[in-house]
C-alpha cells in the first residue's frame, strides 16, 4: 500500500468516525423522559514511510479518548425550554455552562433532532424486519 493510500484510507475512516453521533449520544427513553447522553472526544494521528534504494517502510499511529460531558434530560410531559434539563457530568465547567446556556434556545432543535433519529431508527428496523 502506497503512503498516499494509507492517507486516503485514513481519513476514510476518520469521516466516519467525525460524527455528531460520537458527540450527543442515542437518547435512552425511560418512559416520561429521554435522556441523551453528550461526550467530548479528542484524537491524534500520523502516518509516514520512506523509501529508499536499500528498502523502505511504512507506518501510522494514532491515539484518543472520550469523557461524558453532560446529560440532557428531556421531560416528555412538559413542552418548550422548561421540559429540558442539562445535568452536567463534571463541576462548574465552562462546557457546561455553554451546553446550559444553549439548552434553552436550542430545545426545539433538539427535540426536533431526536425524533427524527428516532423516526430513522424505527424506519431502518422496519425495513430490516421485511428483508427478512
Amino acid at each position: 500500500m502506497s503512503n498516499e493510500q494509507m492517507l486516503k484510507e485514513t481519513a476514510s475512516e476518520l469521516k466516519a468516525f467525525l460524527s455528531t453521533k460520537n458527540v450527543m449520544g442515542d437518547p435512552i427513553d425511560f418512559g416520561d423522559k429521554l435522556v441523551v447522553p453528550v461526550a467530548r472526544y479528542g484524537f491524534g494521528f500520523g502516518a509516514g514511510g520512506n523509501h529508499t534504494k536499500e528498502g523502505g517502510g511504512q507506518g501510522a499511529g494514532a491515539g484518543g479518548g472520550i469523557e461524558p460531558v453532560a446529560l440532557i434530560i428531556l421531560h416528555k410531559d412538559v413542552r418548550g425550554p422548561e421540559g429540558v434539563q442539562v445535568m452536567s457530568l463534571k463541576k462548574d465547567s465552562q462546557i457546561a455552562q455553554v451546553i446550559s446556556a444553549l439548552s434553552e434556545s436550542m430545545a426545539p432543535q433538539i427535540i426536533d433532532a431526536i425524533k427524527t433519529m428516532t423516526q430513522n431508527k424505527s424506519a431502518e428496523a422496519s425495513d430490516k424486519k421485511e428483508d427478512l
